[in-house]
């Protein structure tokens, strides 16, 4: 009898119960962060509208696609997913977090001037100068002043890692993947203006990324006892340096095809639908998208959604005036491509 030594099974629904461990890390990849952090449980809704609801969930994963997420939490290696924007990269960062129940999941949204401090903490030193001034030489708590980013709040101490979303890389400065290295090799950080108070404040409570979240820093160092499940998506748009991708495992995620498709409709829509042709129009998504070389699956939902809404109202009439509409809600992905 074969043992099944998945963790994540792709599923789309939430476990009976919470994990509350992992297998034992490799010896290298075992960490032991002081102190303690609480995971918050709500998410203000943002899973849902992510991957739909729980009741209509059902995710249609790969073999292949399940065993890189489970290979990435037994080796504790940030998941690199590439595939053509639309394909459900950062949806799995989801679909991880529900499943093993894991919490919110922490998004880091990456933009041309996003650097890693920014990832890991900010201090608004104004702030605290103008606090000061205005409580006439009372000092401001600094840990009021002191916010944790996506990818500091991830490195915190928890039993349980948290999931952090490094959300299209790509688009970030060339420097960005090596200067990400050293932290998800020691999964660690020091925030310094919390280092050089340490002897007179060796705890100070910090804001995280969590909405209300807040943690206690000791001497002015973050290290993980849990690495997180960190899953960095990418469009492709660059190479990253043979370093970075040393230190990760990769995983290319191919377009939905009908079955993914209806799974997605079903869970946002469950069967608020059910008076569309929801399959005519998958048929019909799928050729406008390899007439020009490829949609987005948010294209589709745009589609029935809008139908869905004509129907209710009796205005739903699949004529050419609704073709051509159709044409323009599934635009090409790239001025460049055919229309």
């Amino acid at each position: 009898m074969t043992v099944d030594w998945r963790i994540y099974r792709g599923t789309g629904q939430v476990a009976p119960s919470p994990i509350t461990a992992l297998p034992q890390p490799p010896p290298w990849r075992r960490f032991t962060g002081d102190g303690f952090a609480t995971r918050p449980n709500g998410d203000s809704g943002e899973t849902a509208r992510r991957i739909g609801t729980a009741a209509g969930r059902r995710h249609l994963s790969t073999p292949h696609e399940i065993a890189m997420v489970n290979a990435a939490l037994y080796l504790r290696r940030p998941l690199l997913v590439t595939g053509r924007p639309g394909t459900g990269k950062s949806s799995l960062a989801y679909l991880i977090a529900t499943e093993l129940g894991l919490g919110p999941v922490l998004r880091w949204g990456i933009t041309s001037r996003t650097t890693l401090i920014e990832g890991l903490y900010n201090y608004d030193a104004i702030g605290r100068v103008q606090a000061a001034g205005s409580r006439r030489g009372h000092e401001p708590d600094i840990g009021d002043f002191v916010h944790l980013g996506a990818l500091g709040t991830a490195l915190l101490p928890y039993e349980v890692p948290r999931v952090l979303l490094v959300d299209e890389l790509d688009k970030g400065d060339i420097d960005l993947p090596n200067d990400l290295l050293s932290v998800f090799e020691d999964g660690e950080y020091e925030i310094p203006e919390l280092v050089r108070i340490a002897k007179q404040q060796p705890e100070v409570t910090v804001f995280t990324h969590d909405k209300r979240g807040s943690a206690v820093i000791g001497d002015g160092w973050v290290q993980c006892r849990a690495f997180p499940v960190v899953i960095i998506t990418s469009n492709g748009e660059r190479e990253f340096p043979p370093a970075f991708l040393r230190r990760c495992l990769q995983l290319h995620l191919s377009p939905p095809g009908s079955e993914q498709l209806a799974a997605m409709v079903a869970a946002q829509f469950g069967g608020a639908a059910e008076r569309v042709d929801v399959a005519r129009l998958i048929s019909e998504f799928l050729e406008r998208s390899e007439a020009v070389g490829g949609l987005a699956a948010d294209q589709l939902l745009n589609a029935v959604h809008l139908a869905s809404e004509l129907a209710t109202s009796g205005a739903y009439q699949p004529d050419e005036e609704w073709n051509e509409l159709m044409r323009a809600i599934w635009h090409p992905l790239s001025t460049a491509e055919p229309g």
